[in-house]
């Protein structure tokens, strides 16, 4: 038929509705004269459109029918349109295995055997496939019977009528049933050497275990004994070579192809060792010399050809050698090294694309279950099986793996190895690359069912699991706790104190005594909570060891659970909260700031458990509850208290997130902008200190004078507080402000302002079980011997006639605070003139600002204190760059609205951005700045009180070390990049700072 030029067939169209993706070459086919009985047959194209490729599978159909014979065309044909379980079959494997099409093509006779469809049929096993190859009688015939037999297993798999491990079971029974017949081959071709000895295959790996793929080498291993009267050194030659000629059955290449390799490298001594062992000398090796991935792998041998006693007499030997290998020396150690060594051998530009051996690949889901099994499978046969699948449910039956978990780990599994083997059938390779080309993604993803479109959903269903695996392997197979329950006694059902002890020091804990007193405190019983502990302590002291002092981490857990054990939203919060437990375990184990206002109200760890609880409040919400609270109190220091106790729940939300951002949890990688860390816990802690002051200012005036205070008043934040800049244990810099009301007298106005600013003190500094915030009023005019409190006129005349430049420098930082909003904006206004000077400083100003700081570098320095490692004062550190950022806001801030900001950053990424500083030189400063931030707040976290050096004891300088982000023992690494990072800052200083022109 033709068609006008520019205009699209009828055919063509209904062929790309179908899913071809080349609809002018399928026209072309569908019109050779081979298809013409069934070109137009609307059932074949519907057929071929659910296909993985119905191109493929059309091209593959084509090459059938005109391979076979004249007479047997028309039945094909027939057979295909009329009988829709060969038409599912037959088309569903030419559009999924371009090698299958091949095989048909060769033998179109073939076709045959998909037609019947019996019930035996359906899930045949070892004996059905043996009857399928009962006819081979050399490598070739054996591989055209292999083939045909693996014909049928794939139109089984690509239909749906087996899952994916009833398939993967099927590959193995055939693997069986080929070994078994190469071996027959062999024998009848060297019947002398079959007389002289018995020789049993054992399966190992994926065939061991019954979950082969379509590609796969077969892992076996040889076990050979001499026949009564013949001398072993013969029998075990004979039997050599049999082995040898079975392997080169399967192995070689012939016309037909190759099978698999059969490949016995997992022999005693490798390649080097004989490729076949008497039983006795398999044993005497196992109990010698054997390394324990030796006795992983022998967790799925299996005995599947040969002389089928000495297959179990050898299965049976190993066996308790297998279940025995947990209580090897370094057996957790050993097993975990060698799978890291699995991940870094694989090459860069593969690794994305790794299916098999990549992080959240196939092999992290089958080392961890392996893992769990050697472990727990000495006390509990129920885990003594090959098959990964079916492990993971005796593990999750078992209670050694939580039922979600293993829940989620097979679907993924399933999921990853249905991928696996629809990548292997198409050519019938051994890969486990998934594939980059859009045609190869876009088959693989119709295979798997997705049709809407194939490649987005395959790309975001092979992450999504690749995650989930990722993520519950390293939960389950990186426990640290496996260390110690692998030391368990056989028989035992729990850990001697000695090796418990033991293994606790080896994972960091510096008193494992207490450690085992707390284990056993939060574990023992029968009650609930003892239960949902028992699950919990094994992940928890993970994240505890990973920590640098897991002895207060487990401690703390002890201190939290005592106080809120019988709470059941405590115990569900840690159960069904996927990161509450782990941002608990973070937080304990950090240093003892986030413990200790953690321990002052255990029901904070609720915010653990919120998606929003790490969230900082804003200050709005946060005046708003203070002033509730205070508004419902009876009097002012009761009011303080509650409001004291909000500003402990927001420090330990507070540090709670930064802690979290900067470890990273299984979920989240640690943030790698430190410098928004550092802002989120300047302008938390401000924002909280802020609304605790106007929580005491709100309670000092009520309990006097009502709702009104005779005098208008503000609270001005100076310094850090001003800078938003504050870090944990910093005091907060105030200046006091007041303006008399109307008809109010100076006095009486004065009297009242002081009142308040006394009793705002006192009640922030009460002896209570909450942290005090220290006011520092020093900032303010003629230092402490002026007062306290002034007028916004006496501030005005203060500093037209008094002011001396660093009063203007420290007035840089003013921002109103607290209380009443337009007399601090009109204090603001006040300042503008003094801190950005129309036309910037005059040179004797520039000159005396540079003299007071270095007065203040030689004179305020701690004695004894390393200047390299001062994150205050030292060289490069938070004063440097200050000042060099405060002088060019007052050189040029007049005409630089950027400039006119409270804070260091926002100040010097203004500067950069007017051209006033080298953006290289910017980047230099603002690293350092937000290097000494994070040391002070690490200091303070750690230490639980503040500093401006590094700790001197080992324990804490580590830990100040991990929440910089540096790994355990590099505490000298972060020393080094501390010097180099200042010094750098300190060079810029010198140029910036000293030595720049007015």
């Amino acid at each position: 038929m033709t068609t006008a030029p520019g205009r699209r067939s009828s055919t063509f169209t209904r062929l790309l509705r179908h899913g071809f993706t080349d609809p002018s070459a399928a026209e072309q086919l569908l019109d050779l004269d081979a298809l013409a009985s069934v070109r137009s047959d609307p059932v074949l194209l519907e057929a071929l459109g659910a296909t993985a490729d119905p191109d493929l599978a059309l091209r593959g159909l084509v090459r059938i029918v005109e391979a076979g014979e004249e007479s047997e065309r028309q039945v094909l044909l027939d057979t295909l349109v009329t009988a829709k379980p060969l038409r599912d079959r037959l088309l569903g494997v030419l559009g999924a295995s371009e090698a299958l099409g091949d095989h048909l093509a060769r033998h179109p006779r073939d076709w045959q055997a998909l037609v019947t469809y019996e019930a035996i049929d359906l899930h045949p096993g070892v004996a059905e496939f043996e009857r399928g190859l009962a006819d081979a009688v050399d490598p070739d015939s054996l591989r055209v019977a292999y083939r045909r037999c693996l014909l049928t297993l794939a139109a089984r798999d690509v239909c749906g009528t087996t899952d994916l491990a009833q398939t993967a079971a099927e590959l193995a029974d055939l693997a069986t049933a080929t070994l078994r017949a190469a071996l027959a081959i062999a024998r009848t071709a060297a019947p002398e050497d079959a007389a002289q000895c018995r020789l049993a295959v054992v399966a190992m790996g994926k065939c061991g275990g019954r979950e082969l793929n379509y590609v796969s080498d077969v892992d076996v291993i040889f076990v050979g004994e001499a026949r009564e009267g013949v001398d072993e050194t013969k029998a075990m030659q004979a039997a050599t070579r049999l082995a040898a000629h079975m392997m080169r059955i399967c192995s070689e290449t012939t016309v037909e192809g190759t099978i698999w390799e059969v490949d016995a490298n997992l022999r005693p001594e490798g390649r080097n060792g004989p490729l076949v062992r008497t039983l006795s000398s398999h044993l005497a090796y196992y109990q010698r010399w054997a390394k324990t991935w030796e006795f992983q792998a022998l967790l799925k041998a299996r005995a599947v050809a040969g002389d089928p006693e000495l297959g179990a007499e050898y299965v049976d030997a190993v066996s308790p050698l297998v279940w025995g290998a947990a209580d090897r020396e370094n057996f957790v150690p050993d097993v975990q090294k060698m799978r890291r060594r699995v991940v870094d051998n694989i090459p860069a530009d593969r690794i994305e694309r790794e299916l098999k051996l990549g992080p959240g690949g196939l092999r992290d889901v089958e080392f961890a279950v392996q893992l769990l099994q050697l472990v727990h499978g000495r006390s509990d046969a129920s885990l003594h099986s090959g098959s990964t699948l079916e492990a993971l449910r005796a593990l999750a039956e078992g209670g050694y793996v939580g039922r979600a978990d293993a829940a989620q780990l097979d679907e993924a599994y399933r999921f990853l190895r249905a991928m696996e083997h629809r990548i292997q059938l198409y050519r019938l390779r051994r890969t486990h690359l998934v594939p980059a080309d859009e045609a190869d993604l876009r088959r693989l993803g119709r295979s798997l069912g997705m049709r809407t479109d194939p490649v987005a959903e395959l790309n975001k269903a092979w992450r999504r699991h690749a995650s989930v695996v990722r993520r519950l392997h390293e939960k389950i197979f990186y426990r640290p706790l496996l260390d110690a329950v692998a030391q368990l006694a056989p028989g035992e059902s729990r850990l001697s104190a000695k090796a418990a002890a033991i293994r606790l020091e080896a994972l960091g804990y510096a008193d494992p005594s207490a450690a085992l007193r707390h284990l056993e405190a939060l574990s023992s019983g029968v009650t609930r909570k003892a239960a949902i502990q028992r699950t919990l302590l094994p992940v928890l002291l993970g994240w505890f060891a990973d920590s640098a002092d897991p002895d207060a981490g487990l401690l703390g857990f002890r201190k939290v659970s005592d106080a809120l054990g019988k709470t059941p939203w405590y115990l569900r919060l840690l159960r069904d909260e996927g990161a509450a437990a782990e941002n608990l375990a973070r937080v304990l184990s950090a240093g003892r700031l986030a413990p200790d206002l953690l321990m002052r109200a255990p029901e904070a760890v609720a915010i653990l458990g919120d998606p929003e609880g790490l969230t900082p409040r804003s200050r709005g919400h946060l005046e708003q509850e203070v002033l509730a609270a205070v508004g419902r109190a009876g009097d002012a220091e009761s009011a303080v208290a509650v409001v004291r106790g909000v500003r402990r729940r927001e420090l330990f939300r507070t540090t709670a997130a930064d802690l979290i951002g900067s470890y990273g949890t299984e979920d989240s990688p640690a943030e790698q902008d430190h410098g928004a860390l550092v802002d989120r816990v300047g302008s938390a802690v401000t924002d909280l200190n802020a609304a605790t002051i106007a929580g005491a200012l709100r309670a000092a005036v009520r309990e006097r004078w009502g709702d009104t205070l005779p005098t208008r008043f503000a609270v001005i934040g100076m310094g850090r507080f001003g800078g938003h800049e504050l870090s944990y244990g910093s005091d907060a810099d105030v200046l006091f402000v007041h303006r008399p009301r109307e008809g109010v007298s100076d006095e009486e106005a004065g009297r009242a302002a002081n009142a308040v600013v006394s009793e705002m003190r006192r009640l922030l500094q009460l002896p209570t079980a909450d942290p005090p915030l220290l006011i520092d009023a020093d900032l303010r005019p003629e230092g402490k011997t002026g007062p306290m409190v002034r007028t916004l006129k006496s501030y005005e005349a203060y500093y037209r006639r008094w002011a001396l430049v660093w009063e203007s420098q420290a007035l840089l930082r003013a921002e109103h605070m607290a209380g009443d909003e337009e007399l601090g904006r009109d204090f603001v206004e006040l300042v503008d003139p003094l801190r950005y000077p129309m036309e910037g400083l005059g040179e004797d100003a520039v000159r005396e600002i540079r003299r007071l700081k270095a007065r203040m570098e030689s004179e305020r320095m701690p004695r004894g204190a390393d200047p390299t490692l001062h994150a205050k004062l030292g060289r490069g550190g938070l004063s440097d760059v200050e000042w060099t950022v405060q002088l060019m806001q007052m050189q040029h801030g007049w005409a630089e609205p950027g400039l006119r900001t409270t804070r260091t950053r926002e100040a010097l990424a203004a500067a950069c951005a007017a051209e006033l500083i080298p953006a290289e030189d910017a980047q230099t400063l603002d690293e350092a700045w937000v290097l000494a931030a994070r040391v002070r707040n690490a200091v303070m976290l750690v230490r639980g009180r503040p500093g401006d050096t590094f700790p001197s004891d080992p324990r804490e300088l580590a830990a100040v070390g991990r929440y910089l982000g540096y790994e355990p023992g590099h505490v000298g690494d972060m020393l080094d990049d501390y010097r180099r990072i200042t010094r750098r800052a300190r060079a810029v200083v010198e140029e910036r700072f000293y030595g720049a022109a007015t």
